[in-house]
């Protein structure tokens, strides 16, 4: 019998910490399988980022899926007509906040990882240094998993379905560190919510300042294309 290497599906969004989950479960020994949403999002340059660290990160597949979150609007990420923040963070869940994006994004990685096979599912959602998503919580991530073992085939058939979210306890310094010993290029990656087509970020969003200060704090170059 030939011994398969342990396959995960990874949600791979083109952004800082999203490679550095790539390159997490490739260290831990998983056969990677990247997934990136298209959900109408403004900022369509981290697709093409996200296409980069796949390559370059050595996952066995990548593949964009398509959800038009951005016809119900609801956040600046989807809705042109609301602005982009720049003022810093604000008390209170920020407009940047896209209902319910985790979750459906979380439901399609889980419906590629049964027809993989795969067990494991890593997810760069940090409740440290983020902007207040509801979707971003320990609590979530733990709720997620309980319902992925009920509402699947392979967990009434006794498999154990994981969700890893291994950054959620980590400062942006400390995944910087840890990517960066892993071999991420963080050059490849895109962060901005409004970044342009060619992945030039703006310097001034919530997504760009949490990022910044974290190669600050880790005393490394900012490897960030600025417009």
């Amino acid at each position: 019998m030939i011994d398969h290497p342990k396959r995960a599906v990874i949600l791979l969004s083109g952004g800082l910490d999203s490679a550095t989950c790539l390159a997490i479960a490739r260290d831990m020994g998983f056969e990677t399988y990247a997934l990136s949403v298209a959900y109408g999002q403004r900022h369509a340059a981290e697709l093409a980022a996200a296409r980069r660290v796949a390559a370059s990160l050595g996952a066995r597949e990548h593949r964009v899926a398509s959800v038009e979150l951005g016809q119900f609007g609801g956040s600046a990420l989807t809705d042109e007509k609301i602005p982009v923040p720049v003022e810093g963070s604000t008390a209170g869940i920020p407009v940047t906040y896209v209902p319910a994006r985790n979750t459906v994004m979380l439901s399609i990685a889980l419906a590629w990882a049964e027809v993989l096979g795969a067990n494991d599912i890593f997810v760069g959602v940090n409740a440290v240094d983020y902007s207040g998503y509801p979707d971003c919580r320990p609590e979530f991530i733990a709720a997620f998993e309980t319902m992925a073992n009920l509402a699947t085939k392979v967990g009434i058939e006794g498999a154990r379905l994981r969700i890893h979210a291994p950054l959620i306890s980590l400062s942006k310094a400390d995944i910087i560190h840890r990517g960066s010993a892993l071999g991420v290029d963080y050059s490849q990656t895109v962060s901005c919510y409004q970044a342009d087509d060619a992945g030039h970020a703006c310097g001034r969003c919530d997504a760009c300042r949490l990022r910044r200060a974290g190669f600050e704090a880790a005393g490394l170059p900012d490897p960030t294309r600025y417009a």
